[in-house]
């Protein structure tokens, strides 16, 4: 499993839970492959995008079947589930609730039968229209309390049309994020949504076609990538190949927090990598918040590429400080007061001869609520450290997210009521430096208008209706 965050998970410390990743979303058409393990493939390679639930939905060709449960891909699914899962195309979600509790029946894919036909559907986003979708539907239909639930109902509902039409009538009239495969018995479908706020891409296999939430998803299964699915844009797979109908402007406003720590480093976005992107940053972050240091060190592994880049540009040595333990991460055993007070040394622990009497640049890439890089400041002191300068590779993170991300909300996060200074201060360190909103924006190559920088200014590019919105939503209403 690939998690890098480098901070202390929420199931460790719940006073500090880090931003919760958007969803991870998989589709597979391919008579004659095993869809059912080419998507629990692609599925592992997302693991770091939700990590609370896994599901995947298979046909071959006169049933949809749904297998899905609470927990990480490897813990949902074995050789044995995997091949009771045949068919020619599947799709495929792990999951961080943004809309509906983390509870078995919010888990995707969610399906859909009437009439004989079955629609199973997967979503990575989140809507901010979700409560006058589901006023559209008549009592009774929905059985869970997420958006994906609302849009698989309204998908489904409508039989005087063909899948792919009702989601070209529907989809204009969906307000958020939304990157989606979804399927019938024979069809597997992809849409984006008109800002292309998540990214989705499509891929080549020789015997079919690949839709996913990233690029390093096509890499572990061996298909090729053939292009980004376009905002605004549907896409039909079937025996006949792929057919593209638009059903909106692309008015492209991809997600700025994408490149700092939701995406796998190993991944491509607008054709570039985002590992080149955050070792830019650091060389960035470098020339913006220079300091006299002996050693650079990330946070792992969400520091590491700004660090390089930090080391590279300052000239001050790259070093590793703190060992990972590779295997904390998400875990349904709660731990011990004991192991709660012991905190962070359960995930990361200093390197004591490597520290001592150093004065350190510290990169992370981003501060929440700021109790873990007040952790890690302090060990670091007592591990021998003269100096602890921290270095963020993004600007503060002032507003919430409602796009896809499950940020706490502003009155959570420290730099939502905090100064620089004062935030310095509040963790401990020596200093404290944060990546221009600018110097973020020119490494990814892309210009600011088409990007969504709204967790930075607070600028959201589509409106939101603060009464409408949020986590519980629909069960608030229920």
């Amino acid at each position: 499993m690939l998690k890098g965050d480098g901070r202390l998970g929420h199931d460790l410390d719940p006073g500090d839970r880090a931003p919760q990743d958007a969803c991870g979303v998989f589709g597979v058409w391919a008579p004659g492959e095993d869809v059912s393990k080419l998507t629990y493939y692609g599925l592992y390679a997302l693991q770091h995008r939700g990590q609370e639930s896994a599901g995947i939905a298979v046909s071959e060709g006169t049933r949809i079947l749904v297998y899905k449960d609470m927990g990480l891909v490897a813990q949902v699914f074995d050789e044995s589930v995997l091949g009771t899962l045949r068919g020619h195309l599947a799709i495929g979600h792990c999951r961080y609730s943004t809309t509906g509790s983390s509870v078995w029946e919010n888990a995707q894919p969610t399906l859909s039968s009437t009439d004989g036909a079955g629609l199973a559907l997967a979503h990575n986003g989140n809507l901010i229209n979700t409560s006058e979708l589901a006023q559209r539907l008549p009592n009774g239909v929905i059985r869970a309390t997420t958006d994906t639930e609302v849009l698989t109902s309204l998908l489904a509902h409508d039989r005087t049309k063909s899948i792919e039409d009702a989601a070209a009538d529907l989809l204009p009239q969906v307000k958020g994020a939304y990157s989606l495969v979804f399927m019938d018995e024979k069809t597997l479908y992809a849409a984006r949504d008109p800002q292309g706020i998540r990214p989705m891409v499509l891929g080549r296999l020789e015997r079919g076609w690949v839709v996913a939430s990233e690029t390093a998803a096509l890499d572990i299964v061996g298909a090729t990538f053939v292009r980004e699915i376009e905002p605004g844009e549907l896409l039909t797979i079937d025996e006949q190949g792929v057919r593209s109908r638009r059903f909106a402007l692309a008015e492209p406003k991809g997600c700025l927090f994408e490149y700092v720590y939701l995406a796998r480093p190993d991944t491509t976005i607008a054709g570039r990598g985002v590992q080149a992107t955050r070792v830019q940053v650091g060389r960035t972050l470098a020339r913006e918040h220079p300091v006299e240091a002996d050693l650079v060190i990330p946070t792992p592994e969400s520091g590491t590429p700004a660090a390089i880049g930090y080391a590279e540009e300052s000239g001050i040595p790259y070093g590793q400080g703190l060992v990972k333990n590779t295997y904390v991460g998400r875990t349904f055993i709660q731990p011990s007061q004991t192991i709660r007070q012991l905190g962070i040394r359960l995930k990361l622990n200093p390197l004591r001869e490597v520290i001592a009497g150093k004065r350190l640049v510290v990169v992370d890439d981003s501060i929440v609520r700021g109790n873990t890089q007040r952790a890690i400041v302090k060990m670091l002191r007592e591990a021998g450290a003269t100096e602890v300068h921290v270095r963020i590779s993004s600007p503060p993170v002032s507003w919430p997210c409602f796009y896809g991300i499950d940020f706490a909300t502003k009155a959570e996060l420290i730099a939502g009521s905090k100064t620089v200074e004062e935030i310095c201060e509040s963790i401990g360190a020596d200093s404290l430096g944060y990546i221009s909103l600018e110097g973020l924006t020119e490494a990814t190559t892309l210009p600011a208008e088409r990007l969504c920088r709204a967790c930075f200014n607070g600028q959201y590019p589509i409106p939101i209706d603060r009464d409408n919105v949020g986590k519980f939503v629909l069960e608030v209403k229920a």
